[in-house]
Order: structure tokens, then C-alpha cells, then sequence
């Protein structure tokens, strides 16, 4: 984290977590005390459409046909998504990037607006905990057989992104297998703000 010129502290921050894993509600709660925007997957999509330019209209269109957006388009999102003034002195990224390819993407983002990334947040939650939660969530597609598909599909997806971030130094785990509150507060010791 930087000082900008009035003194408050840039934080530009990813967080990881499987699904269950509490890591929306971590970056929302957190994202209040730092003053800078959870920028998630879902909302920058949505974000992008209801502008209604030339990017918005291919977004768009690529969900309506039921296909996963590309990571090309994804990068342009999230770069136009970073460029908004609520995001000038930081950000949360929950959901992006997901893979390597990504990863890089985003780090081209933030090197263009010479800019780079403070942490990143793994929130880590044994497997049968994970499945626990799902199961708690109740929705009808939710078996402990496709919930555990959904969590071997995340790893086999995360597990390159978790080791990339660990060698740049940047990689801080966080073990989600406790209150809400303990979990705010342990991430808030690894970036050393108060939450």
C-alpha cells in the first residue's frame, strides 16, 4: 500500500477463496474501511452492459449466446472498470483473474497506469467445511457431488494462480475457518489496517 498526495493509503487488492469460502463478504466488510470499491466479476459484467458502448453491446451479446466471456473482453472490461474515478486509489478484485492468462492481463492493466498490486488475499476453508456451507445455502442445484466437482474445477483453476502470486511475494493466506469478525481481523494484521 502507497500514500497518495492527501495522505490515504492506495490498496489494490485480489482476493481468492473457493466458493462458500466467505470471500465476497470479507472484501465487501474491508472494502468499507479502505474507502475503495470490491470490484466483482458479476458486477463489472453487468457494469459493462448497461453502459451500452461498443464494449457493453459485445458483452452483451457473448452472455446472451450463453458463452463464458473471453479473457481478451474480460481484460477490457476490467480495464475500463479501473479506470472509473471511484477506482483511482484502489480496488478490491474479487472473482478476476482466475487463471494465468489473466494474471498477466492484469498485471499490463496496472503497469499501463504504472500501478501494481499490494496483496493478495487467499481465504483458505477445508474442503468438508466448504461443502458444509453449500449444503446450509440450500439451493436446488447444490448436491455434495456437484459442489464438490465445483470446488476440484476451482482448484485445478486456482492452484497456478495461488503459486504465481506466492513467488512474486504477494500471496497472504488467510485461514476462513473461523468467524467473520477473525477472519476481518487477521486479514487486516496481514495489511496492517485497523478493521
Amino acid at each position: 500500500m502507497v500514500a497518495s498526495g492527501d495522505g490515504v493509503a492506495e490498496t489494490r487488492l485480489v482476493f481468492l477463496g473457493a466458493p462458500g469460502s466467505g470471500k465476497g463478504t470479507q472484501a465487501e466488510r474491508l472494502s468499507g474501511r479502505l474507502g475503495v470499491p470490491t470490484v466483482s466479476t458479476g458486477e463489472m459484467l453487468r457494469s459493462a452492459v448497461a453502459v451500452q458502448n461498443d464494449l457493453g453491446r459485445r458483452v452483451a451479446e457473448i452472455m446472451g449466446s450463453g458463452d463464458l466471456v473471453d479473457d481478451a473482453t474480460m481484460e477490457a472490461v476490467v480495464a475500463e472498470r479501473l479506470d472509473r474515478e471511484d477506482a483511482r486509489a484502489g480496488f478490491i478484485l474479487d472473482g478476476y483473474p482466475r487463471t494465468l492468462v489473466q494474471a498477466a492481463a492484469l498485471e499490463g492493466i496496472l503497469a499501463d497506469r504504472d500501478e501494481e498490486l499490494d496483496a493478495v488475499i487467499l481465504i483458505e476453508v477445508p474442503e468438508a467445511e466448504l461443502v458444509r456451507r453449500a449444503l446450509a445455502r440450500q439451493r436446488e442445484d447444490d448436491t455434495e457431488e456437484v459442489i464438490r466437482t465445483r470446488l476440484e474445477v476451482y482448484r485445478e483453476k486456482t492452484e497456478p494462480l495461488v503459486r504465481h502470486y506466492a513467488e512474486l511475494g504477494l500471496l497472504h493466506r488467510i485461514d476462513g475457518h473461523r468467524s467473520i469478525d477473525e477472519v476481518t481481523e487477521a486479514i487486516g494484521t496481514v495489511l496492517a489496517v485497523e478493521v
